[in-house]
This record gives C-alpha cells, sequence and structure tokens, in this order.
C-alpha cells in the first residue's frame, strides 16, 4: 500500500472510537446542569484567558447573538464576570470567576480519574501504544 492511502476501515473505525471515547468522557461528567456550548465557552475562557463577546462568538464559531444568551446564562449562574475593558472602555471583557475555575477543575478531575482507572486497566503494551498515539492524534485534532 503506498505511504498516501488509507487502509480500507481505518477512518471509520477510528471515528467510531473516538466518538464512543468522548461519548463515554462525557457521561463522566459532573451534574452541573450546564450544556456542552456553555462548557465549551468556560474552557475556551479558561484556555485562552479573558476575551470580549465578539471574541468568544468567534472563537466558538457562532453568531453573537448565540453567544449573547449564553454568557447571560453563565452571568446568571456565576461563572462568568463582565468588566469595562482597560483601553476601550465601551467594550466589556468576560472573564470566569472563581466558580468557574472550581467546576472546570473538578470537571476534569473526575474525567481524569475514570480515564485513568481504565488505562491502569490495560496492559503495559496497550499503554505503551495509546501513548505513541498521543502524537499523531494531536496532529489530527489540530488539522
Amino acid at each position: 500500500m503506498s505511504r498516501n492511502r488509507v487502509a480500507p476501515g481505518l477512518a471509520h473505525d477510528l471515528r467510531l472510537a473516538t466518538m464512543r471515547l468522548a461519548r463515554r468522557l462525557r457521561q463522566e461528567r459532573g451534574d452541573h446542569g450546564l450544556g456542552l456550548g456553555q462548557l465549551s465557552v468556560l474552557a475556551t475562557l479558561h484556555r485562552e484567558g479573558s476575551l470580549t463577546p465578539g471574541e468568544l462568538a468567534a472563537a466558538e464559531q457562532v453568531r453573537p447573538p448565540s453567544m449573547t444568551k449564553t454568557l447571560g446564562l453563565l452571568t446568571e449562574a456565576g461563572l462568568v464576570s463582565r468588566t469595562p475593558d482597560r483601553v476601550d472602555r465601551r467594550q466589556v471583557v468576560i472573564s470566569l470567576t472563581d466558580a468557574a475555575h472550581q467546576l472546570l477543575h473538578e470537571d476534569r478531575r473526575r474525567r481524569d480519574e475514570w480515564l485513568a482507572a481504565r488505562l491502569r486497566a490495560l496492559s503495559a503494551e496497550d499503554r505503551a501504544a495509546v501513548a505513541a498515539a498521543l502524537p499523531v492524534l494531536e496532529v489530527l485534532a489540530e488539522s
């Protein structure tokens, strides 16, 4: 098989396996009442730092009115705060609250513990195979 050809079924099998794993990890989330879109906004703010609503909408690839609604819900829940931009006082900057940092930390801890237990149940060879595949999976995720 040439270097650029993909074995029949590889894309299909990889898609199914990653989707099933992602679904299973979502099941390990706490019962915090947030939707995936709201969690995604919190994760973006955690990763990128404070952003304007427009920057968040662009990062999340949603329309500004949708982001406004999401931010309203997150503000009401005490998970984000709004402060005037230091440079342009007409702009508002969205930041995570301590409660949001705690929620994200607990959510990640719970899922990491679940996955670590499943990895410990694998053979050393299988754990090594997973570790070896990580850089390739990162390339796929970033493309």
